[in-house]
């Protein structure tokens, strides 16, 4: 199972980033497929690779229009996947995102292994895999860069951390998160993207049908049409009473913290000065940092 977030592109954070309520205005930022998360993901075709008979399947939470990510995970080689959304699950900060995936996973059943990328670039907490593993009772490893090998229900890891790099075993079923640092994720295969252009989840099409422009409107008719005669394209989505989940412990409910403000700061140098490769310049550089007391 790997678990994929849709984020807004932080790197074009502007005035109108934020709702008056304190969370992202994800209307206002192009939405894009959370970077680590592909590295996740890249790990988890890998494991289907040399384990013949496995499955990968996406787990996400978000809007309707977050099943894009389930489909660009379809598109790189994933099986299947799953969209929780529902109003309920709306504002939910670190604490109640890995209780509503927790949940999740817990009624998919039959999972060996959770992976995910170490953070969310608009959030940057590494809390959401560490605390899904808490929630679940699993073992987890944490900063993963390559996922070795898997015998005899052990997983062999190598992990990349402060200081160096370090080799862990790990007994299924787990929960790993990767770094941004581990192999990128492959490109979108030509014959799956023909395959499941037209999948969509349910809410998907209701709402393309009834707010979205005529090429959306389009697709959505053209998708209930296909549906009818190729399953595969409806994609699963649940919302709160799907998956047995307490709406006190999600979205704003179950949050106990809130994002004050998001601001794009630009660092801008007062004065500069080039600097060449003389022994005298370097010299004078390690003085001026020393009496500025920058290092020490």
């Amino acid at each position: 199972m790997v678990l994929a977030k849709q984020v807004p592109d932080t790197r074009n954070v502007g005035k109108d980033a934020m709702t008056p309520e304190g969370t992202v205005n994800r209307a206002a930022l192009p939405a894009i497929f959370n970077p680590e998360d592909l590295n996740a993901l890249e790990q988890a075709l890998r494991l289907k690779e040399q384990n013949p008979g496995s499955t990968v399947g996406v787990l996400t939470m978000g809007p309707p229009r977050a099943g894009e990510i389930i489909r660009q995970g379809l598109f790189r080689g994933a099986d299947t996947g799953w969209l929780l959304t529902d109003r309920l699950f709306a504002g939910a900060d670190t604490l109640a995102t890995s209780y509503a995936l927790a949940t999740a996973i817990k009624k998919i059943g039959d999972v060996d292994i959770v992976i995910g990328g170490r953070q969310a670039i608009d959030g940057d907490t590494a809390q959401v895999g560490p605390q899904v593993a808490q929630k679940l009772g699993l073992n987890q490893v944490t900063y993963a860069e390559e996922i070795l090998k898997i015998e005899n229900n052990i997983a062999t890891i190598r992990r990349h951390i402060d200081g160096g790099v370090e080799t862990v075993e790990v007994p299924l079923p787990c929960v790993i998160t990767v770094n941004g640092s581990a192999a990128p994720c492959r490109p979108c295969n030509a014959k799956l993207v023909m395959k499941y252009k037209y999948a969509m989840c349910p809410l998907e099409v209701d709402m393309n049908s009834e707010f979205g422009n005529a090429e959306h409107s389009t697709k959505s008719m053209r998708n209930a049409e296909l549906s009818k005669s190729r399953p595969y394209l409806t994609l699963n989505q649940w919302s709160v009473a799907d998956v047995d989940g307490d709406p006190n412990q999600c979205g704003l409910s179950g949050s106990p913290t809130k994002v004050k403000t998001v601001q794009n700061i630009v660092f801008q140098a007062k004065e500069s000065k080039t600097l060449t490769a003389s022994d005298a310049d370097v010299e004078g550089l390690i003085k001026e940092l020393l009496e500025e007391k920058i290092i020490g």
